[in-house]
């Protein structure tokens, strides 16, 4: 059966009969938008955010041993004033809330994809991304055609992210980052992970200078991520791009340069525009267990079609041999694990969040939302 007749036909199915969870032949449930349910308020109250403490406490950070070494460096490697970084620092407040929302989660609580996926696939987000797609279809077109990633996977990321510009965050970006590159909590890698918010502080002063603004007057996420898809200071630095030719990058005011400036880091993290057809194929696993063996492999697709099917894993329509797989597992507490086929293009957003979660939900989100605008 051709695909639009067997998408039709499935949508048709699930309005007439009011089955709870229609498939399509990849194995994708519709989207809440598409499945029977009743018409929400129209005049639903939105909660606020959660309290936070977004002005922090004053703990002169200036005289912290670790902090002075770090603003030497950064005088001697960048060229910065000395004294001005001393009295930036002066201004500088300890985040404590910062430090809570960055602890390990913790432990034997199961993960449960159907439970991620319920609040990130959800109404509020497909219907702003039906917005958010007509509102930016060309820019979403030509970053198609510049970078070769298709408008769903752009809407999906920007949606999960920030929910197309709602939610960018409302800590100082400065505070966040010192804070977190100098008084980390205890937790694995913890040295590894201080290193990387200092990286981050020292692009954020860079930044600042290039685009003659007060470092100060950065607002975005407890771990200092920016705009409407959140990059990192180093990422801006690295793949933001002026899309809309204003001349500027401003990734919490511009959609099309936070759309461009997505695209742009997928590409420069492995997408392959010639790979096309879907990222990911549901798939069967036999009870041999062969295939355990695939599973938990990094973030690469490092298997062909021929070894997924010697080890019993199965799809229900015939994937391209000519690509690459890797056996995705999501796990759904005490529920059956999910697995899924996926292609180097999935593991490409897994380098924008390292997270089989992540990556699924954006796919996900996209294509809700493409459905949702009438396409197939």
């Amino acid at each position: 059966m051709p695909m639009k007749t067997l998408m039709t036909a499935l949508l048709l199915g699930t309005a007439t009969l009011g089955q709870a969870a229609q498939i399509d032949p990849y194995g994708y449930k519709l989207p809440p938008s598409m499945q029977p349910k009743k018409k929400a308020p129209a005049a639903a109250k939105k909660k606020g955010p959660p309290p936070v403490d977004y002005v922090g406490e004053f703990v002169n950070f200036g005289d912290w041993k670790e902090v002075r070494s770090f603003l030497d460096e950064v005088a001697t490697r960048d060229g910065f004033e000395r004294a001005e970084l001393n009295t930036l620092m002066g201004q500088v407040r300890y985040l404590d809330s910062a430090v809570q929302l960055v602890k390990p989660a913790p432990p034997g609580k199961p993960k449960n994809w159907q439970a991620y996926s319920r609040l990130i696939v959800d109404p509020v987000r497909i219907d702003n991304g039906v917005k958010f797609w007509n509102d930016n279809r060309d820019a979403l077109e030509r970053a198609e055609a510049l970078y070769g990633i298709p408008a769903e996977i752009l809407v999906g990321i920007i949606g999960v992210e920030t929910v197309y510009g709602r939610n960018t965050g409302r800590f100082r970006v400065v505070d966040a980052l010192t804070t977190l590159a100098f008084s980390y909590p205890e937790a694995p890698q913890r040295a590894e992970r201080m290193a990387f918010f200092r990286g981050e502080l020292e692009a954020t002063l860079l930044f600042a200078r290039q685009n003659g603004i007060d470092p100060l007057s950065l607002r975005g996420s407890f771990a200092g991520a920016i705009g409407m898809p959140q990059f990192m200071p180093s990422s801006v630095m690295k793949y933001a791009v002026d899309f809309d030719g204003s001349g500027k990058i401003d990734l919490l005011n511009s959609s099309g340069d936070a759309i461009g400036s997505v695209a742009a880091f997928l590409a420069a993290h492995g997408w392959q525009r010639e790979l096309g057809g879907p990222l990911v194929y549901a798939a069967s696993v036999s009870p041999n267990r062969a295939w355990e063996a695939m599973t938990n492999q990094g973030l690469s697709a490092k298997y062909r079609a021929p070894e997924l099917a010697a080890a019993g894993v199965t799809t229900a329509v015939p994937v391209p041999e000519q690509q690459n797989y890797g056996l995705v597992d999501l796990q759904n507490g005490a529920e059956p694990t999910e697995y899924w086929l996926a292609n180097n293009n999935f593991f490409a957003i897994t380098q924008y969040n390292r997270s089989y979660f992540y990556a699924m939900s954006v796919v996900e989100l996209g294509r809700a939302v493409r459905l949702a605008r009438g396409g197939l």
